[in-house]
Protein backbone atom coordinates (compact mmCIF):
# COMPACT_ATOMS: atom_id res chain seq x y z
CA UNK A 1 0.00 0.00 0.00
CA UNK A 2 1.20 3.52 -0.69
CA UNK A 3 0.15 7.02 0.22
CA UNK A 4 0.40 9.02 -3.01
CA UNK A 5 0.67 12.73 -3.77
CA UNK A 6 0.99 14.21 -7.24
CA UNK A 7 3.25 17.17 -7.95
CA UNK A 8 0.25 19.48 -8.04
CA UNK A 9 -1.13 18.12 -4.76
CA UNK A 10 2.23 18.66 -3.09
CA UNK A 11 2.13 22.27 -4.16
CA UNK A 12 -1.36 22.86 -2.80
CA UNK A 13 -0.43 21.44 0.59
CA UNK A 14 2.74 23.47 1.07
CA UNK A 15 1.15 26.56 2.57
CA UNK A 16 -0.68 24.46 5.16
CA UNK A 17 2.53 22.65 6.09
CA UNK A 18 4.46 25.91 6.38
CA UNK A 19 1.89 27.53 8.64
CA UNK A 20 1.87 24.42 10.83
CA UNK A 21 5.64 24.01 11.14
CA UNK A 22 7.19 27.50 10.79
CA UNK A 23 6.19 28.94 14.16
CA UNK A 24 7.41 25.99 16.29
CA UNK A 25 10.67 25.89 14.27
CA UNK A 26 11.56 29.36 15.53
CA UNK A 27 12.11 27.83 18.94
CA UNK A 28 13.89 24.62 17.87
CA UNK A 29 17.62 24.15 18.40
CA UNK A 30 17.59 22.02 15.24
CA UNK A 31 15.13 23.77 12.90
CA UNK A 32 13.92 20.76 10.92
CA UNK A 33 11.25 18.05 10.86
CA UNK A 34 9.78 15.44 8.51
CA UNK A 35 7.47 18.13 7.13
CA UNK A 36 10.51 20.30 6.40
CA UNK A 37 12.19 17.43 4.51
CA UNK A 38 9.19 16.78 2.29
CA UNK A 39 8.70 20.50 1.68
CA UNK A 40 12.38 20.93 0.79
CA UNK A 41 12.15 17.93 -1.56
CA UNK A 42 9.11 19.44 -3.25
CA UNK A 43 10.88 22.77 -3.74
CA UNK A 44 13.99 21.10 -5.18
CA UNK A 45 11.96 18.93 -7.53
CA UNK A 46 10.07 22.00 -8.74
CA UNK A 47 13.14 22.42 -10.98
CA UNK A 48 12.20 19.16 -12.72
CA UNK A 49 9.82 19.58 -15.63
CA UNK A 50 8.69 15.94 -15.89
CA UNK A 51 5.51 15.20 -13.90
CA UNK A 52 5.96 12.77 -11.04
CA UNK A 53 4.13 11.04 -8.22
CA UNK A 54 5.49 11.07 -4.68
CA UNK A 55 4.42 8.27 -2.35
CA UNK A 56 5.22 6.73 1.00
CA UNK A 57 5.46 2.99 0.31
CA UNK A 58 4.55 0.81 3.29
CA UNK A 59 7.21 -1.85 3.93
CA UNK A 60 5.68 -3.16 7.15
CA UNK A 61 7.43 -3.42 10.49
CA UNK A 62 10.21 -5.80 9.47
CA UNK A 63 11.20 -8.64 7.14
CA UNK A 64 8.57 -11.44 7.07
CA UNK A 65 9.53 -14.24 9.42
CA UNK A 66 12.30 -12.21 11.05
CA UNK A 67 12.53 -11.78 14.81
CA UNK A 68 14.54 -8.59 14.28
CA UNK A 69 12.32 -5.76 13.10
CA UNK A 70 13.65 -2.72 11.27
CA UNK A 71 14.01 -0.97 14.61
CA UNK A 72 14.58 -3.98 16.94
CA UNK A 73 11.27 -3.50 18.67
CA UNK A 74 8.17 -5.48 19.53
CA UNK A 75 6.08 -2.72 17.97
CA UNK A 76 4.14 -3.51 14.80
CA UNK A 77 4.29 0.09 13.64
CA UNK A 78 4.74 0.10 9.83
CA UNK A 79 7.61 1.89 8.16
CA UNK A 80 7.68 3.70 4.83
CA UNK A 81 10.06 4.30 1.93
CA UNK A 82 9.78 7.75 0.34
CA UNK A 83 9.49 7.22 -3.43
CA UNK A 84 9.15 9.39 -6.53
CA UNK A 85 8.08 7.96 -9.90
CA UNK A 86 8.34 10.02 -13.08
CA UNK A 87 6.00 9.91 -16.06
CA UNK A 88 7.28 7.84 -18.98
CA UNK A 89 6.23 5.99 -22.11
CA UNK A 90 4.42 2.72 -21.44
CA UNK A 91 7.14 0.55 -22.96
CA UNK A 92 10.08 2.25 -21.23
CA UNK A 93 12.47 0.08 -19.19
CA UNK A 94 12.37 0.74 -15.45
CA UNK A 95 15.36 2.42 -13.83
CA UNK A 96 15.48 2.43 -10.01
CA UNK A 97 17.92 4.96 -8.51
CA UNK A 98 19.44 4.60 -5.04
CA UNK A 99 21.33 7.47 -3.39
CA UNK A 100 24.56 7.34 -1.39
CA UNK A 101 25.62 8.14 2.16
CA UNK A 102 24.57 11.55 3.46
CA UNK A 103 22.30 12.02 0.45
CA UNK A 104 18.72 11.35 -0.64
CA UNK A 105 16.90 10.82 -3.92
CA UNK A 106 16.67 14.57 -4.58
CA UNK A 107 20.42 14.61 -5.34
CA UNK A 108 19.47 13.26 -8.78
CA UNK A 109 17.42 16.39 -9.54
CA UNK A 110 19.67 17.29 -12.49
CA UNK A 111 19.10 13.89 -14.08
CA UNK A 112 15.42 13.12 -13.80
CA UNK A 113 14.26 15.01 -16.91
CA UNK A 114 16.90 13.54 -19.23
CA UNK A 115 16.55 9.97 -17.96
CA UNK A 116 12.73 10.06 -17.87
CA UNK A 117 12.74 10.54 -21.66
CA UNK A 118 14.08 6.99 -22.03
CA UNK A 119 13.19 5.21 -18.80
CA UNK A 120 10.46 4.81 -16.24
CA UNK A 121 12.51 6.45 -13.47
CA UNK A 122 11.85 5.59 -9.82
CA UNK A 123 14.03 7.07 -7.08
CA UNK A 124 13.89 6.24 -3.39
CA UNK A 125 15.13 7.41 -0.03
CA UNK A 126 16.64 4.38 1.68
CA UNK A 127 15.25 3.37 5.06
CA UNK A 128 16.56 5.80 7.65
CA UNK A 129 17.33 8.56 5.11
CA UNK A 130 15.61 11.55 3.54
CA UNK A 131 11.83 11.50 3.79
CA UNK A 132 11.63 7.77 4.58
CA UNK A 133 10.93 6.41 8.05
CA UNK A 134 13.82 6.80 10.48
CA UNK A 135 13.67 3.91 12.94
CA UNK A 136 16.13 3.77 15.82
CA UNK A 137 19.29 2.23 14.39
CA UNK A 138 20.33 -0.57 16.74
CA UNK A 139 22.12 -2.99 14.40
CA UNK A 140 25.12 -4.58 16.09
CA UNK A 141 27.02 -6.19 13.21
CA UNK A 142 27.96 -5.76 9.56
CA UNK A 143 25.55 -8.54 8.57
CA UNK A 144 22.61 -6.97 10.43
CA UNK A 145 23.41 -3.57 8.96
CA UNK A 146 23.51 -4.89 5.40
CA UNK A 147 20.20 -6.69 6.01
CA UNK A 148 18.64 -3.42 7.23
CA UNK A 149 19.10 -1.92 3.75
CA UNK A 150 18.82 -5.03 1.56
CA UNK A 151 15.70 -6.45 3.19
CA UNK A 152 13.90 -3.11 3.41
CA UNK A 153 14.61 -2.56 -0.30
CA UNK A 154 13.23 -6.02 -1.09
CA UNK A 155 10.03 -5.29 0.86
CA UNK A 156 9.75 -2.01 -1.07
CA UNK A 157 10.18 -3.92 -4.37
CA UNK A 158 7.40 -6.33 -3.38
CA UNK A 159 5.09 -3.48 -2.41
CA UNK A 160 5.74 -1.81 -5.77
CA UNK A 161 5.37 -5.16 -7.60
CA UNK A 162 8.58 -4.60 -9.56
CA UNK A 163 10.73 -7.07 -11.43
CA UNK A 164 13.12 -7.01 -14.37
CA UNK A 165 14.40 -3.52 -13.66
CA UNK A 166 17.72 -1.72 -14.02
CA UNK A 167 19.21 -0.88 -10.64
CA UNK A 168 21.49 2.14 -10.24
CA UNK A 169 23.25 2.91 -6.97
CA UNK A 170 25.68 5.68 -6.05
CA UNK A 171 28.51 5.35 -3.50
CA UNK A 172 27.13 3.52 -0.44
CA UNK A 173 23.92 3.14 -2.46
CA UNK A 174 26.07 1.30 -5.00
CA UNK A 175 27.31 -0.98 -2.24
CA UNK A 176 23.72 -1.69 -1.20
CA UNK A 177 22.62 -2.20 -4.82
CA UNK A 178 25.46 -4.68 -5.42
CA UNK A 179 24.72 -6.61 -2.23
CA UNK A 180 21.02 -6.68 -3.17
CA UNK A 181 21.85 -7.98 -6.66
CA UNK A 182 23.97 -10.74 -5.13
CA UNK A 183 21.03 -11.84 -2.97
CA UNK A 184 18.19 -11.23 -5.47
CA UNK A 185 19.71 -11.39 -8.99
CA UNK A 186 16.46 -12.68 -10.50
CA UNK A 187 14.89 -9.21 -10.31
CA UNK A 188 17.72 -7.20 -11.90
CA UNK A 189 18.24 -6.79 -15.66
CA UNK A 190 21.35 -4.67 -15.34
CA UNK A 191 23.35 -3.16 -12.49
CA UNK A 192 24.86 0.33 -12.71
CA UNK A 193 27.30 1.21 -9.94
CA UNK A 194 28.23 4.89 -9.80
CA UNK A 195 31.41 5.52 -7.80
CA UNK A 196 30.49 2.54 -5.62
CA UNK A 197 31.91 1.99 -2.16
CA UNK A 198 33.21 -1.42 -1.19
CA UNK A 199 35.66 -2.31 -3.97
CA UNK A 200 38.86 -1.07 -2.33
CA UNK A 201 40.92 -3.28 -0.03
CA UNK A 202 43.07 -2.24 2.91
CA UNK A 203 45.87 -4.16 1.22
CA UNK A 204 46.08 -1.71 -1.69
CA UNK A 205 48.49 1.24 -1.88
CA UNK A 206 46.09 3.65 -0.23
CA UNK A 207 46.19 1.66 3.02
CA UNK A 208 49.94 2.25 3.46
CA UNK A 209 49.32 5.98 3.77
CA UNK A 210 46.36 5.29 6.05
CA UNK A 211 48.45 3.07 8.33
CA UNK A 212 51.00 5.85 8.72
CA UNK A 213 48.26 8.42 9.32
CA UNK A 214 46.61 6.27 12.01
CA UNK A 215 49.92 6.29 13.89
CA UNK A 216 49.72 10.09 14.25
CA UNK A 217 47.69 11.74 16.99
CA UNK A 218 45.30 13.20 14.41
CA UNK A 219 44.77 9.80 12.87
CA UNK A 220 44.20 8.21 16.26
CA UNK A 221 41.58 10.85 17.13
CA UNK A 222 39.76 10.45 13.82
CA UNK A 223 39.86 6.66 14.03
CA UNK A 224 38.41 6.86 17.56
CA UNK A 225 35.62 9.15 16.35
CA UNK A 226 34.88 6.75 13.49
CA UNK A 227 34.67 3.71 15.78
CA UNK A 228 32.51 5.76 18.16
CA UNK A 229 30.10 6.31 15.25
CA UNK A 230 30.55 10.07 15.25
CA UNK A 231 29.03 11.20 11.94
CA UNK A 232 29.17 14.53 10.07
CA UNK A 233 25.44 14.80 10.64
CA UNK A 234 26.01 14.90 14.39
CA UNK A 235 28.14 18.00 13.93
CA UNK A 236 25.38 19.70 11.92
CA UNK A 237 22.86 18.90 14.64
CA UNK A 238 25.26 19.92 17.40
CA UNK A 239 25.61 23.51 16.19
CA UNK A 240 21.83 23.88 16.00
CA UNK A 241 20.62 27.02 14.20
CA UNK A 242 24.09 27.55 12.70
CA UNK A 243 23.80 24.22 10.86
CA UNK A 244 22.18 25.63 7.69
CA UNK A 245 25.10 28.04 7.21
CA UNK A 246 27.65 25.21 7.56
CA UNK A 247 25.78 23.13 4.98
CA UNK A 248 25.57 26.13 2.64
CA UNK A 249 29.35 26.56 2.80
CA UNK A 250 29.84 22.85 2.09
CA UNK A 251 27.51 22.67 -0.90
CA UNK A 252 28.87 25.93 -2.36
CA UNK A 253 32.44 24.64 -2.12
CA UNK A 254 31.77 21.06 -3.18
CA UNK A 255 29.53 21.59 -6.19
CA UNK A 256 31.56 24.38 -7.74
CA UNK A 257 34.39 21.88 -8.34
CA UNK A 258 34.92 19.46 -11.24
CA UNK A 259 32.22 21.20 -13.28
CA UNK A 260 31.92 21.34 -17.06
CA UNK A 261 31.08 25.02 -16.71
CA UNK A 262 27.43 24.20 -16.12
CA UNK A 263 27.68 25.36 -12.51
CA UNK A 264 24.75 25.16 -10.16
CA UNK A 265 22.58 28.21 -10.67
CA UNK A 266 21.88 30.41 -7.69
CA UNK A 267 18.41 28.88 -7.40
CA UNK A 268 19.73 25.31 -7.69
CA UNK A 269 22.36 25.97 -5.05
CA UNK A 270 19.87 27.52 -2.66
CA UNK A 271 17.29 24.73 -3.04
CA UNK A 272 19.89 21.95 -2.83
CA UNK A 273 21.44 23.48 0.29
CA UNK A 274 18.03 23.72 1.96
CA UNK A 275 17.26 20.11 1.02
CA UNK A 276 20.63 18.81 2.21
CA UNK A 277 20.31 20.57 5.56
CA UNK A 278 16.89 19.15 6.39
CA UNK A 279 17.83 15.60 5.32
CA UNK A 280 21.09 15.50 7.31
CA UNK A 281 19.85 17.35 10.41
CA UNK A 282 16.84 15.10 10.98
CA UNK A 283 16.84 12.19 13.42
CA UNK A 284 19.90 9.94 13.18
CA UNK A 285 19.01 6.57 11.70
CA UNK A 286 20.51 5.17 8.48
CA UNK A 287 23.64 7.32 8.88
CA UNK A 288 24.71 5.14 11.82
CA UNK A 289 25.47 2.28 9.41
CA UNK A 290 28.88 3.74 8.66
CA UNK A 291 31.16 2.07 11.22
CA UNK A 292 29.50 -1.32 10.74
CA UNK A 293 29.90 -1.44 6.97
CA UNK A 294 33.26 0.35 6.69
CA UNK A 295 36.43 0.67 8.71
CA UNK A 296 38.20 4.03 8.97
CA UNK A 297 39.25 5.04 5.46
CA UNK A 298 36.01 3.76 3.88
CA UNK A 299 37.29 0.18 3.45
CA UNK A 300 34.40 -2.29 3.44
CA UNK A 301 34.45 -4.82 6.26
CA UNK A 302 32.93 -7.34 3.81
CA UNK A 303 34.50 -6.19 0.51
CA UNK A 304 32.53 -6.65 -2.68
CA UNK A 305 35.76 -7.63 -4.39
CA UNK A 306 35.60 -10.91 -2.47
CA UNK A 307 32.16 -11.66 -3.99
CA UNK A 308 32.99 -10.82 -7.62
CA UNK A 309 33.12 -14.47 -8.68
CA UNK A 310 29.51 -14.86 -7.47
CA UNK A 311 28.20 -12.02 -9.70
CA UNK A 312 25.13 -12.98 -11.74
CA UNK A 313 24.00 -9.62 -13.16
CA UNK A 314 25.64 -7.73 -16.08
CA UNK A 315 27.24 -4.62 -14.58
CA UNK A 316 28.43 -1.18 -15.61
CA UNK A 317 30.66 0.91 -13.35
CA UNK A 318 30.63 4.70 -13.81
CA UNK A 319 33.29 6.94 -12.24
CA UNK A 320 34.10 10.62 -12.52
CA UNK A 321 37.71 11.24 -13.55
CA UNK A 322 38.29 12.94 -10.18
CA UNK A 323 36.30 10.44 -8.10
CA UNK A 324 38.07 9.61 -4.85
CA UNK A 325 36.64 6.10 -5.13
CA UNK A 326 39.22 3.87 -6.77
CA UNK A 327 38.14 2.48 -10.16
CA UNK A 328 41.06 0.03 -10.07
CA UNK A 329 39.03 -2.00 -7.56
CA UNK A 330 36.34 -2.42 -10.22
CA UNK A 331 39.01 -3.56 -12.66
CA UNK A 332 40.13 -6.24 -10.22
CA UNK A 333 36.52 -7.33 -9.66
CA UNK A 334 35.91 -7.59 -13.41
CA UNK A 335 38.72 -10.16 -13.72
CA UNK A 336 36.73 -12.50 -11.47
CA UNK A 337 33.26 -11.87 -12.89
CA UNK A 338 31.60 -14.40 -15.18
CA UNK A 339 29.09 -11.85 -16.53
CA UNK A 340 29.54 -8.86 -18.88
CA UNK A 341 31.16 -5.93 -17.10
CA UNK A 342 32.35 -2.53 -18.32
CA UNK A 343 33.90 0.47 -16.61
CA UNK A 344 33.18 4.00 -17.88
CA UNK A 345 34.95 7.16 -16.73
CA UNK A 346 33.32 10.58 -17.14
CA UNK A 347 35.51 13.69 -17.54
CA UNK A 348 35.28 16.88 -15.48
CA UNK A 349 33.50 15.13 -12.65
CA UNK A 350 34.19 13.92 -9.14
CA UNK A 351 32.31 11.57 -6.83
CA UNK A 352 28.98 13.27 -7.58
CA UNK A 353 29.40 12.74 -11.32
CA UNK A 354 25.64 13.15 -11.94
CA UNK A 355 25.76 16.70 -10.53
CA UNK A 356 29.23 17.67 -11.73
CA UNK A 357 28.76 16.62 -15.37
CA UNK A 358 25.13 15.61 -15.90
CA UNK A 359 25.32 15.36 -19.69
CA UNK A 360 28.35 13.06 -19.48
CA UNK A 361 26.60 10.99 -16.83
CA UNK A 362 23.46 10.67 -18.97
CA UNK A 363 25.53 9.53 -21.94
CA UNK A 364 27.20 6.90 -19.76
CA UNK A 365 23.87 5.58 -18.43
CA UNK A 366 22.30 5.42 -21.90
CA UNK A 367 25.35 3.59 -23.24
CA UNK A 368 25.23 1.16 -20.31
CA UNK A 369 21.58 0.41 -21.10
CA UNK A 370 21.91 0.30 -24.89
CA UNK A 371 20.64 -3.28 -25.18
CA UNK A 372 17.34 -2.17 -23.62
CA UNK A 373 17.03 1.01 -25.71
CA UNK A 374 18.41 0.24 -29.19
CA UNK A 375 17.51 -2.35 -31.84
CA UNK A 376 21.20 -2.89 -32.67
CA UNK A 377 23.13 -2.24 -29.44
CA UNK A 378 26.36 -3.84 -30.69
CA UNK A 379 26.75 -1.10 -33.30
CA UNK A 380 26.78 1.61 -30.63
CA UNK A 381 30.20 3.09 -29.88
CA UNK A 382 31.22 4.73 -26.61
CA UNK A 383 30.02 8.37 -26.65
CA UNK A 384 32.63 11.02 -27.31
CA UNK A 385 34.40 12.26 -24.21
CA UNK A 386 33.82 9.12 -22.17
CA UNK A 387 36.65 6.70 -21.47
CA UNK A 388 36.54 2.92 -21.09
CA UNK A 389 38.81 1.62 -18.32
Amino acid sequence: MAEEMTKAELGSSSSTTKSRSLWPSLFRWIPTSTDHIIDAEKRLLSLVKTPYVQEQVNIGSGPPGSKVRWFRSASNEPRFINTVTFDSKDDSPTLVMVHGYGASQGFFFRNFDALARRFRVIAIDQLGWGGSSRPDFTCKSTEETEAWFIDSFEEWRKAKNLSNFILLGHSVGGYVAAKYALKHPEHIQHLILVGPAGFSLESDGKSEWLTRFRATWKGAVLNHLWESNFTPQKLVRGIGPWGPDLVRKYTSARFSSYSTGDLLTEEESKLLTDYVYHTVAAKASGELCLKYIFSFGAFARLPLLHSASEWKVPTTFIYGFEDWMNYQGAQEARKQMKVPCEIIRVPQAGHFVFIDNPSGFHSAVLYACRRFLLPDPDSQSLPEGLTSA
